[in-house]
């Protein structure tokens, strides 16, 4: 049993790797230039908290 979980660990930290890996390529080296377009479009990167703690303190 040890050793299926020896495995488990080393394939987890690989995956790790792996996504911070991709994390990277994606973020760093522009690699889909319409992804952060359409980030953009849908208003996922905008700081808008504000305005949803307005709604929550009209509702108290």
């Amino acid at each position: 049993m040890k050793t299926f979980e020896r495995i488990l660990i080393k394939i987890a930290i690989i995956q790790f790797i792996f996504l911070v890996i991709a994390q990277v390529f994606f973020h760093e080296f522009n690699a889909f230039p319409e992804l952060k377009q359409i980030t953009q479009y849908e208003g996922v990167t905008d700081n808008n908290h504000s305005e949803v703690l307005n709604s929550f303190r009209s509702k108290e």
